[in-house]
């Protein structure tokens, strides 16, 4: 079922994080040393990650100043394509070159407050939010443009040190399975 992200107010903090990634090292939020990082809540099997995932990996491939980091919410048990293999898998399909972590037991997610897969999170140098919410407004099977739009301007944005106007659109995709 489809959800949307919670748009946790601007201006909140980036929790901490320290989290298993899934080539076998380890990423945490002190790690992330580039201006401006962005949190996308991910998985292997979401049809609407699945919709984004090479336009993603265009994105961070192409800005500048913006430390990436993807983590899989999701509980491995009952969804075994969001494992470490299926997501490596995912990782290597839509060419993503930054870290991508497992949160087991859900715990950074409910941190965050994601809500769905995909959920975006940009923070400026200060690790406090500037922007939530979508790429773009495009979802499977509607006719929008799949481009990140959205996303490419509040990195852009935030790197120049700029606020980004609201309204942002929510985010929609999946709900995050959560470990018990």
């Amino acid at each position: 079922m489809a959800v949307n992200s919670q748009m946790v107010p601007l201006g909140t903090p980036a929790p901490d994080f320290d989290l298993p990634t899934i080539d076998g090292g380890k990423v945490a939020l002190a790690d992330l040393e580039a201006p401006v990082v962005c949190v996308l809540f991910v998985c292997n099997h979401c049809p609407y990650v699945k919709h984004v995932e090479e336009e993603l990996g265009r994105i961070a491939r192409e800005v500048e100043d913006v430390d990436f980091v993807a983590i899989c919410p999701n509980d491995t048990d009952v969804y075994p394509d969001d494992g470490a293999d299926g997501l490596r898998e995912q990782a290597a399909r839509a060419g993503w070159e930054f870290p991508y972590a497992m949160d087991a037991d859900s715990s950074v997610a409910r941190a965050y407050n994601a809500a769905c897969t995909p959920d975006f999170f940009v923070y400026g140098p200060e690790r406090e939010l500037v922007y939530r919410g979508a790429m773009d407004a495009s979802s499977p099977g509607n006719d929008e443009p799949n481009d990140g739009h959205e996303l490419r301007e509040a990195l852009r944005l935030a790197v120049i040190g700029n606020p980004v106007p609201e309204p942002h659109r929510p985010s929609m995709g999946c709900s995050i399975k959560w470990a018990d």
